[in-house]
Formats: structure tokens, C-alpha cells, sequence
């Protein structure tokens, strides 16, 4: 029996085994594979692993998609994750060529899918407070938020999670250094139902000018000398 001849159900199966590169170059062999790669319903979770795959065509987004994360572990997460000041030239060319990369997905994820349930970003140094508040109000059912070393994320984004995350139980805020601790006392005490995290958050030292930057760092030299 050849592939083409299985019912669409066996094909959808199929296919949910492969990675995103595997279902593109299968498609593109008949017109019946195609249809099955266009199918929404094969587009329920998706994972990426760096912010270039984010530009490659070998995956839809749609009303079906449920389940979002984009984790970049790379050595070069670092680059982005500090702050501009501190930047060289090369760093900042580095970072300007896809600064915008992640953002603008996630305006595409506002835009064609609804019903998302879960978002996880992590290493996602260019991604900001306005962004999240655009998904927690184009995406309702929103129950599941990781954040995790996004280092442009404060407070805004947990004023936004108490006013458009109804449907939110879980709220990660790891290793976001410009989250405050007052900014989560203000969702422990508004949204009491929401699981929240904030492993290295409020106590990491905050961007802000340089000048206080450099105060901060001497002082906390000082008191490790002592």
C-alpha cells in the first residue's frame, strides 16, 4: 500500500511524528501530502528552538494552535540579555538583526490564534511588556504564561496579567530581573488562584542608567568583601 492511500486520520498521525523540516519536504511530494501539511488541526503545538526558526515556512499558525514555546539556550542569549549600555558595536549589530524577530511572531500568534492555551518564552531578551499585553488580550484562554530570562519583561506585564488574565493559573517570571517584588505582591494578592514563580527575579539587580548600575554592582562588591 502506498502512503497516499491511507485515509486522512492515518495521515494527520503520521505526520504528528515528524519534525517541522520532515512534514515541509513531505509535502511537497504530492498534492494529497500537501493538504495534509496544511491541515490546521496538525498545527496544535508548535516548539522552536532559536528566533530563525521563527522566519522559516515550514510550519502554519492558526485557530488550532494550543500550545507555544520559544526557547533559546544558544551562548549568544547572552548578548541580548544585556543591557544596551554595556554593549559593544559588534553586540549591538548582533542583537538589531533580529531584535524585532520574536516580537513580531507573537503579533502574527495575536492575530491567527485565539485559542492558544500556553505560551513559553525563554531567552527571549527582546520581548517586551507590550507584546504580552497584546496576547493576554487576543488570546482569552490564555491558562499557561513561562517567562523565563526575559529581561525586558517589569512589572507592566503583571499589571497586565491582572487585568486581561482571567483564565491564567500559571505565571512564570524566572530570572526577569526587572520584575519587582512589589509588582508580584500585586498578583499574589488580585489573582490568589494563579500558580506564580519568580525564581531570581525581584532580588536581581534591575537595568536602569549606568551610573546607578554602577553604584548597585560596587555596593554589592563591598558587602562581599565584608
Amino acid at each position: 500500500m502506498h502512503i497516499t492511500q491511507l485515509n486522512r486520520e492515518c495521515l494527520l498521525h503520521l505526520f504528528s511524528f515528524l519534525d517541522k523540516n520532515s512534514r515541509k519536504n513531505l509535502a511537497k511530494t504530492c498534492h494529497k501530502l500537501l493538504e495534509v501539511f496544511q491541515d490546521p488541526l496538525l498545527w496544535s503545538l508548535l516548539n522552536f528552538h532559536s528566533p530563525v526558526e521563527l522566519k522559516k515556512d515550514n510550519f502554519l499558525l492558526g485557530p488550532a494552535l494550543k500550545h507555544l514555546s520559544i526557547c533559546w539556550y544558544s551562548e549568544r542569549v547572552k548578548v541580548c540579555n544585556t543591557e544596551d549600555w554595556m554593549k559593544n558595536s559588534f553586540q549591538k549589530d548582533f542583537c538589531k538583526r533580529h531584535e524585532n524577530t520574536v516580537s513580531d511572531f507573537l503579533l502574527d500568534v495575536c492575530n491567527s490564534c485565539p485559542n492558544l492555551l500556553s505560551l513559553t518564552l525563554s531567552g527571549c531578551g527582546h520581548v517586551t511588556d507590550d507584546c504580552i499585553l497584546q496576547l493576554l488580550k487576543n488570546c482569552p484562554n490564555l491558562k499557561s504564561l513561562k517567562l523565563e530570562n526575559c529581561v525586558r519583561i517589569t512589572d507592566h506585564t503583571l499589571k497586565a496579567v491582572t487585568l486581561h488574565g482571567a483564565s491564567l493559573r500559571t505565571l512564570h517570571v524566572d530570572f526577569c530581573r526587572n520584575v519587582t517584588q512589589a509588582g508580584l505582591d500585586r498578583i499574589r494578592e488580585k489573582c490568589p488562584s494563579v500558580m506564580l514563580r519568580a525564581e531570581r527575579s525581584a532580588n536581581m539587580i534591575p537595568d536602569s542608567k549606568p551610573e546607578k548600575k554602577l553604584m548597585l554592582v560596587k555596593a554589592s562588591r563591598k558587602l562581599v568583601q565584608l
